[in-house]
């Protein structure tokens, strides 16, 4: 690339630079709970999760309809040709032919009165209630995780592409200054070949560094389903770096064990497989029922044709099961199986839970002493890049010296971005384990963003 070409490009980079600039600051800038609050209205697994709350809530009122009082009516009218032959008096056979109508109607109220496979469905509906809000709320729980990891990625994202620019300024000059020290006769043509393969390499990294953010905020906005032209930052002022409360593991995991929607849904799913278990082992069992009717039918035999009926009748009816061909044995034996699955099934859950309330309780607690040592680390490499720039200038340290202080700063810098975001989404994560308001986390996060 020659000089005039690389001048070209930089006036060009610039001045897209500069208009990008402009539309970026008339964009309006979402913070953390805007971005969650949108989510909520927007994000299409939320509303099929809710869709599927209301579809599971309706279980309940079903069941409890199998105790309820049912009735029925019914109603019938026929034409009716017969035709009838019998004997007259001199023995010889006659067929006559009658055309009539017949009709019926029938209104029958039953109570069940015992019926122990309907009442242990009644309290089976209660408890896939229980495990369809659970679920839901874990959808809130997951969504806040979602928004949070995608809310970090974007915002980690445009920090690369931050540092990225500013040591590609930095290289810019380095390769300026070695060309004019080289002209001068104080430098060497190879400090021009160091500082212009950093710039060539910034170069790279920027192109990849656009790509992240440009994935990263269009996943942010498959969420809110609308445009996100700005997100507000980081302020590390007010970014209060606190170890978990209460500073014990156990404390944690027995909150996540109880409070977890996870937890509670597993839970909710063996108490309705238990009743599934007492519900066909009433199988066995008799029912009885109150039955009322009234019918009023007319013509409704051959032998009192163009008579009406009237009946009315209140009673008991009792029914026994005595074989079904080994059905209802099957399925308690289906039912027990299904139940054992969903015991291992919540010991499974119980134990990964404990796995990942550890490693967030370690992503919070140790993230503190992560961010503070990564803030040494980047005053450390700020102060040997200035060293460093001094001692070029005074002929005790060579250019390349320089563009490596410069990289172990960019380095640091990277770094302690990466760690605040962590540290920020582990609280979100723990909070999330252990059953927290989902909007808590939120706000408590935003209060660390420049809100304006």
């Amino acid at each position: 690339m020659t000089a005039q070409q690389f001048l070209l490009k930089t006036a060009l980079a610039c001045a897209l630079g500069s208009a990008a600039a402009g539309a970026w600051a008339q964009a309006p800038v979402m913070d953390l709970k805007q971005v969650y609050q949108a989510a909520l209205e927007q994000d299409a697994s939320i509303r099929a999760s809710r869709a599927a709350a209301d579809s599971g809530r309706e279980r309940l009122p079903q069941a409890r309809a199998g105790l309820m009082p049912q009735v029925s009516a019914s109603a019938g009218r026929n034409s009716n040709n017969l035709d009838t032959t019998a004997p007259n008096i001199l023995g010889t056979p006659v067929t006559t032919n009658d055309q009539y109508f017949s009709d019926n109607r029938t209104v029958q109220l039953r109570q069940p009165l015992m019926n122990m496979q309907r009442w242990y469905q009644f309290q089976q509906a209660k408890s896939v209630v229980e495990e369809v809000e659970a679920n839901l709320d874990r959808e809130f729980q997951n969504l806040v995780v979602r928004v949070a990891s995608a809310y970090f990625e974007s915002l980690m994202a445009d920090e690369q592409l931050d540092l990225v620019l500013a040591q590609k300024k930095t290289y810019t000059a380095l390769v300026d200054a070695a060309n004019k020290g080289f002209a001068a006769g104080s430098g060497t043509r190879t400090d021009i070949d160091d500082a212009q393969s950093r710039l060539d390499m910034a170069t790279a990294q920027e192109l990849e560094a656009r790509q992240n953010q440009d994935l990263a905020r269009r996943q942010l906005q498959l969420l809110v389903n609308q445009p996100v032209a700005q997100i507000a930052k980081l302020n590390v002022a007010a970014l209060q770096l606190s170890a978990p409360m209460p500073a014990n593991l156990d404390e944690w995991t027995r909150k996540a064990e109880l409070a977890s929607p996870e937890m509670k849904a597993l839970q909710a799913r063996l108490d309705a497989a238990r009743r599934e278990v007492s519900k066909a082992q009433a199988g066995h069992l008799p029912t009885l029922d109150a039955v009322a009717q009234w019918s009023n039918s007319g013509s409704e035999n051959t032998t009192r044709v163009n008579s009406r009926y009237e009946n009315k009748s209140i009673g008991l009816q009792l029914n026994i099961p005595l074989y079904s061909g080994g059905y209802v044995n099957s399925t308690i034996r289906q039912a027990v199986a299904e139940q054992t699955r969903a015991e291992e099934s919540l010991e499974a859950l119980r134990r990964d839970l404990g796995v990942r309330v550890h490693k967030e309780y370690r992503g919070v607690s140790e993230g503190v002493m992560r961010v503070k040592a990564l803030e040494q680390a980047a005053r450390s490499a700020e102060q040997m890049m200035k060293s460093t720039q001094m001692s070029l200038k005074a002929g005790s340290r060579t250019q390349l010296d320089v563009l490596n202080a410069q990289q172990q700063y960019t380095l640091a810098l990277r770094d302690l971005a990466t760690a605040r975001f962590v540290y920020l989404l582990s609280n979100v994560r723990l909070a999330s384990l252990v059953g927290d308001d989902a909007m808590d986390s939120v706000e408590k996060v935003n209060a660390s963003l420049i809100l304006r």
